[in-house]
């Protein structure tokens, strides 16, 4: 980690630390009375702010919601890069929106902190309550309060190039049922001996990307990533152990597409979407930009002897502390998570609902791809990871996890016990 990011870390972390000082029962953090169960659509402008990635989604839902609303919302999107920094020099300013996304990572200590309002009474009065995804109601509950509803759900599948299994061979409507079988049609694609052609590909230096990947394929197998309380790292295991030797036999093969190892997860997906690369770990939410270029075949990412499991990321989304309008802010809320805003919206634009009662929508008809993630997104294993620490331990440059990955893939893999203990050491904080 560079001086000027370890700063801006420190920064950050004092300024979250400020608002929670002075955020705790302050009546602003609740709006000064209880929020009825439709909120208030007087015409109001409200503020809301959301990190690039999300852009497309974000701007299809507020165009559609100020359409049929008298309030009218303001959307400001920022790069992904500088999100963690404005939320936070907002946070200790008082100068947070009415409402903002979160990525589901920072979530928890995001609440922890006391950015978001208590939405535990007013989700109750929902009628679906317990149809919304319950991995990011959980990654927003502190202290058995909820602060958060899914705002875009991001799930990770296995992708896979049709056409280069036609011509490896493989069968092109099975993708791989087992991590043997990733790595077999990952090998058999790398065999064709195509210029510029690799079985797979992977974000070497992304701790976000393989957190993403490599979580399911554990989480499929039976087996944990972290203690249930988030503050022991469990990726020794064996599980682990079968994912870290399958991705360094795939290396030693040649079989990852050259820049991996320094991949930061700018160009992670480029590759796939160029027809270069046969199979890989895929964000679901790419689906429709991939298939414009790809024959792509989707199935969830799967574990040691089967099964099938998906991260379920994304954002989550919150009425600020700072908002004087939580009303007017959960009007918009409950219409997010209505039928009209996840099927005629979210659906529409290729995403994945965040209610299991809309799963199976007119869109989801259409597309059997689509179909299959939110199939792998309601299954059992796969789940939301809660740490406080998360984004420290897994996602920062030169975190313990990506230690840990390198080592595993391209170093000493020797060293697992050590760099798991430091992945502990880290969430235990």
């Amino acid at each position: 980690m560079s001086i000027r990011r370890a700063v801006a870390v420190i920064t950050i972390a004092g300024l979250l630390a400020s608002a929670a000082a002075c955020g705790g029962d302050d009546d602003s953090a609740t709006g000064g009375g209880d929020i009825t169960a439709e909120g208030v659509d007087d015409g109001s402008e409200l503020t809301l702010w959301t990190r690039a990635p999300l852009e497309l989604q974000a701007k299809a839902l507020v165009d559609a919601y100020n359409k049929s609303h008298k309030n009218q919302v303001k959307l400001t999107v920022t790069p992904n890069d500088d999100y963690v920094a404005k939320v936070g020099a907002a946070a200790g300013s008082g100068g947070l929106p009415d409402l903002f996304a979160a990525d589901i990572v920072y979530v928890p200590n995001w609440t922890k902190a006391g950015l978001f309002a208590d939405l535990t009474e007013p989700i109750k009065l929902l009628p679906y309550a317990d149809k919304i995804n319950q991995g990011h109601l959980t990654a927003g509950t502190f202290e058995d309060k909820k602060y958060v509803l899914p705002f875009i759900l991001d799930l990770s599948v296995i992708f896979y190039n049709k056409k280069l299994y036609k011509e490896a061979g493989l069968d092109p409507e099975k993708g791989p049922t087992t991590i043997d079988e990733f790595k077999d049609q990952a090998l058999a694609i790398q065999k064709l001996g195509k210029k510029d052609v690799y079985g797979t590909y992977f974000g070497g230096n992304c701790g976000g990307c393989n957190v993403f990947t490599w979580f399911p394929m554990v989480w499929a197998s039976g087996q944990e990533v972290m203690n249930p309380e988030g503050t022991q790292s469990l990726m020794d295991g064996t599980a682990a152990q079968k994912v870290y030797s399958t991705w360094r036999e795939l290396q030693e093969a040649g079989a990852i597409a050259p820049g991996a190892k320094d991949e930061t997860g700018a160009t992670w997906v480029a590759g796939f979407q160029e027809g270069k690369v046969g199979v890989m770990p895929y964000p679901a939410t790419l689906l429709s930009t991939a298939a414009k270029t790809v024959d792509v075949g989707v199935v969830g990412i799967p574990g040691v002897d089967g099964g099938a499991s998906t991260f379920v990321g994304g954002d989550g989304i919150g009425i600020s502390k700072d908002s004087k309008k939580n009303q007017q802010a959960w009007n918009f809320l409950a219409w997010l998570s209505s039928e009209a805003a996840q099927v005629d919206v979210i659906a529409a634009t290729g995403s994945t609902v965040s209610r299991t009662d809309l799963v199976d929508n007119q869109y989801s008809q259409k597309d059997p791809r689509v179909a299959t993630v939110n199939k792998v997104a309601a299954a059992p294993q796969s789940k939301t990871p809660v740490s406080v620490n998360f984004q420290q331990a897994f996602n920062a440059p030169g975190s313990p996890w990506m230690t840990l990955v390198r080592n595993q893939v391209y170093g000493d893999a020797g060293g697992l016990a050590k760099d798991n203990t430091a992945l502990t050491d880290t969430l235990a904080q």
